[in-house]
Order: structure tokens, then C-alpha cells, then sequence
């Protein structure tokens, strides 16, 4: 039977945002809400529950009675739980793709061919990868046998950010959920929509009471709570370094597992010799999609000096033809930054830089539009030049369509560029010379390395950084590993 499909309404609509505990959609407990403003207006749109510590008891309360049971069923029925949740998804796309753009300020386009797909193909990844999650044995000839249980952790904490809001949550609970564990989990108090929509979805899709809990809200008060609850076993947290280095203060005396994935000043490393037009495309792309509001954009571009001028020209007028506008238009190129405040924060770098001594050679001015988007949060991309590595333009995330470029002579003065951060998340390394692009992949400071292309993903992969950008894998078996503990079992014959 196929499963019903939650309500066709746009997600503009919905006007009261409700916290999903025990199977049921219900206010905070104080009654109060927050709220929700639409990015490309300006404008309130909904709200939200502003929940706090009483709320996450009870979705905590409520996770713990359901997981005997929820870790405890089959694998087949668990895998067919979740595929139907992800077919829910994907029946709705259109309805969970105008509530990430109205929530987001993000081009529809965007919502709708990549955050909405690959938020249902999260679930349906790990509802497979279950079926397939072996142990390991260890045979002592003559002596006893060794065998591996992967046992679920009990109650987990996911927490999301705002900039992918379905696509990361998802990316979260999916593993979660497909390894036995029940999860309380809060989205971004700058995004919540997709996220209640889930609550519905979760719904139709028949997951039991208790399993998935969404519990709206600030991170200091709602996300704090699930941090610190004795009952939380884990937590997975995307975001800011700041925040993470909260969390983990929180969370390490109390030895919960953590999974950190943080910052991101990613570099692109383009050679000579590489193939220019592809280049170009994937690096306009890597800068500046959704806004460059991705931890994985590539803000920090380096180029050997004999193309350096004739790239500076050409990323500079194809920069300077991306519309900036209505994000539910189809002719829009990039839409609106998440918030008032995070516009004023990416002004504020755009102020620095001058400072600093870069030369701005194109954007950086708000666009102002008529109409109801006379209040959004626009901006034109911007890009940099002059800087030196030291400086923080350069060394802190901005997380906005801003980049810096900067020319280098030799493989050795790449890296080096490259390295020059405390962060370590991704890297992109356009060179058609097959030894150098092993040599430097090796030689860069990241967990992930692109090699002539940005943001190819595959799910069964690890996912995460080094130094600053976090601690932990998320991805494939990596995500089973970190939602299950490992028990040894001996048995001597």
C-alpha cells in the first residue's frame, strides 16, 4: 500500500510550527513562540514553539519508552519504515522544496533538485544500509571464537543547522533511526518548516510513537537541553566552531559520543594545466551556490600565475551575470542570505577586507528589489583580491557569497596557501597531471579532496574535517558505526 501523502499547502501558509513528541504535533510547554521570517520578504510568516528544557524531557521520556522496541525489530521492517518515509518525501518534493525557499531564502531550483531529493535519498540510503551493517569475527584456533555485536546507543541528539535545513537533518536521523537508536532532534530555529513538515511525514509514513522527536527552538535553551540531558547518549551536531567547542565542553565530562562537523575556509587550488572551461564553471559554482551559505563552498581560490589574469577577468564577469532576486523565479540565479543578521555579518567581513587592504573587483552591495521583497536580505557576490593568508578575511568563516583569489608560482607555494588555516573541511584541485593531483591530495590538510570537480557525493564515503572543521565521520558504515557501540563477545570451546 502506498502511503498518503501529507498536505499540498504551500509551506507559506502554514502559520503555527509545532514540536513532534510521542507520535503527536503539540506546543512548548510555556506556550510561547518564536518567529519564523521569510528571507526574501523580510516579513513574519509563521511561528514557532520556543521550547525549552520541560519539552526536551518529554520528547526524551518519550524516546527512551519507544526504543526496546524500535531497536529491537527487524532490520526488513525497520528498511521498509524508512523507505516509505522517504517515498512520503518524494511525493511531496514540491511542497518540501517552496517551504525550504521560503524558509531559506534559496532558489527554488536548488531546493527542488538538490536539497528535497537528496533529503529522501538519506533515508533511503541507510534504510538499505542496515540490510547490509555486518559485525567482524576473530577465530582463535583451538581456542574460542570472537564475534562483534554492533548494538544501538538508545536515545541520540541530532542537531542541524540552517543552511542545508532537510538535507542535513536528514542526513542525521536517517543513520540514526536505520541503527536501532531513537532520536531527539532540533532544527534551526532560522529554518524549522521542513522540518515539521517531516514531523507529518513521519506520520503518514507510520514510524511508531515515540521513535523521531522535533523539538523546536534556540540552541541555548532547547539544544542546550539536549546536550545536557543524562539520558542522551550521543550527539551529531553541523554548525559553527564556536558552538561545536560548547557542545563538546558540555558534552565530554559526560562521556556522550560526539560527532562534530563545523567550519569550513575551503581552498580551490587551480593549476595551470587544467581544463579552463570546466574550471571555471565548477569554481563559480563552488563559491557561490546557495549563496555560499554551504560548509564545503570553496571561499578561497589560488591560481598559478600564468592563468591568473585571464581566470581574474573571466570569474569576475560571470560572477557579475549572476541574478540575484526572487528565489521562487526561475530566472534566478542566487536568492536571499538567511537573516537580517547574517547580512550584516557578511557586510561586516565585506568592511574588514577593505580594511585588511583587499581590493573588491566586483559585488558586495545589497540588492534592492520592489515590491513584497523590498525587506529581503539580498546581496550581490563578491569577490576579492590582494590579501595575504594571514589575515581574518581570510582565515575566518565568512559563510557567505564572498571569495578571495590570489595568485601562486609553485606546487610547494600551493599547499601552503592551502594549509593556511585552522580549518580543514574540504579542498579542490583542478590539475590535469595525474601524479601531482595524487602528490597534493595527499599532501592537503582536509577530509575531503576534490580532484577536477566540486561537491560529487557519494553517500557510502566518509564525510568530515580536520583540525577545526570537527571531529568524527558521518557518512556509509561511518554514520552505523558512530549511532552503535561495539561489544566484543568471546566464546572458548
Amino acid at each position: 500500500m502506498r502511503p498518503r501523502t501529507i498536505s499540498q499547502r504551500p509551506a507559506a501558509l502554514e502559520k503555527d510550527i509545532k514540536n513532534y513528541i510521542n507520535g503527536a504535533l503539540i506546543p512548548a510547554a510555556s506556550g510561547e513562540y518564536l518567529d519564523n521570517v521569510n528571507p526574501a520578504t523580510g516579513q513574519v510568516y509563521s511561528q514557532l514553539p520556543d521550547s525549552g528544557p520541560e519539552d526536551v524531557d518529554r520528547a526524551v521520556e518519550a524516546a527512551a519508552k519507544a526504543f526496546p522496541a524500535w531497536s529491537m525489530l527487524d532490520v526488513q521492517k525497520r528498511y521498509r519504515i524508512l523507505s516509505r518515509l522517504a517515498d512520503v518525501i518524494e511525493q511531496n518534493l514540491e511542497a518540501f522544496a517552496r517551504a525550504e525557499t521560503t524558509d531559506n531564502g534559496k532558489v527554488l531550483s536548488l531546493s527542488s533538485s538538490v536539497d528535497i531529493p537528496r533529503a529522501q535519498a538519506n533515508f533511503r540510503f541507510f534504510a538499505t544500509a542496515i540490510l547490509h551493517f555486518a559485525s567482524e569475527a576473530h577465530p582463535m584456533p583451538s581456542q574460542a571464537v570472537n564475534y562483534t555485536l554492533r548494538q544501538p546507543l538508545g536515545v541520540v541528539g541530532c542537531i542541524s543547522p540552517w543552511n542545508l535545513p532537510l538535507y542535513l537533518f536528514t542526513w542525521k536521523i536517517a543513520p540514526a533511526l536505520a541503527a536501532g537508536n531513537t532520536v531527539v532532534a532540533k532544527p534551526s530555529e532560522l529554518t524549522p518548516m521542513t522540518a515539521f513538515l517531516l514531523s507529518k511525514a513521519a506520520m503518514e509514513a507510520g514510524l511508531p510513537p515515540g521513535v523521531l522527536n522535533i523539538v523546536h527552538g534556540l540552541g541555548g535553551k532547547a539544544g542546550q537541553a539536549i546536550v545536557e540531558h543524562e539520558q542522551v547518549k550521543a550527539i551529531s551536531f553541523t554548525g559553527g566552531t564556536r558552538t561545536g567547542e560548547q557542545i563538546a565542553r558540555l558534552a565530554a565530562p559526560k562521556f556522550k559520543k560526539l560527532s562534530l562537523e563545523l567550519g569550513g575556509k575551503n581552498p580551490n587550488l587551480i593549476f595551470a594545466d587544467c581544463d579552463f572551461d570546466q574550471m571555471l564553471f565548477d569554481t563559480l559554482r563552488s563559491s557561490f551556490s546557495n549563496n555560499g551559505q554551504i560548509c564545503l563552498c570553496g571561499s578561497r581560490i589560488y591560481v598559478q600565475r600564468p592563468i591568473y589574469e585571464r581566470f581574474t577577468e573571466e570569474f569576475v564577469k560571470r560572477t557579475e551575470f549572476l541574478r540575484v532576486g526572487d528565489p521562487l523565479a526561475s530566472t534566478t540565479d542566487m536568492g536571499a542570505l538567511v537573516s537580517a543578521q547574517h547580512l550584516e555579518k557578511v557586510e561586516s567581513y565585506l568592511a574588514l577586507a577593505e580594511v585588511e587592504g583587499g581590493h573588491r573587483l566586483t559585488g558586495g552591495q545589497r540588492v534592492e528589489l520592489k515590491g513584497e521583497h523590498a525587506g529581503g536580505f539580498f546581496i550581490r557576490p563578491a569577490v576579492i583580491e590582494g590579501l595575504p593568508i594571514q589575515c581574518r578575511t581570510n582565515q575566518e568563516e565568512i559563510f557567505g557569497p564572498v571569495v578571495t583569489i590570489a595568485p601562486f608560482d609553485t606546487e610547494e607555494e600551493g599547499l601552503a596557501l592551502a594549509n593556511g588555516t585552522g580549518y580543514g573541511l574540504s579542498a579542490t584541485v583542478w590539475t590535469q597531471d595525474l601524479s601531482r593531483a595524487t602528490r597534493v591530495a595527499e599532501q592537503l590538510q582536509a577530509g575531503i579532496v576534490w580532484i577536477n570537480c566540486w561537491m560529487v557525493r557519494d553517500l557510502r564515503t566518509p564525510f568530515g574535517g580536520v583540525k577545526n572543521s570537527g571531529v568524527g565521520r558521518e557518512g556509509g558504515f561511518e554514520a552505523l558505526r558512530f549511532f552503535t557501540e561495539a561489544k566484543n563477545v568471546c566464546v572458548k570451546y
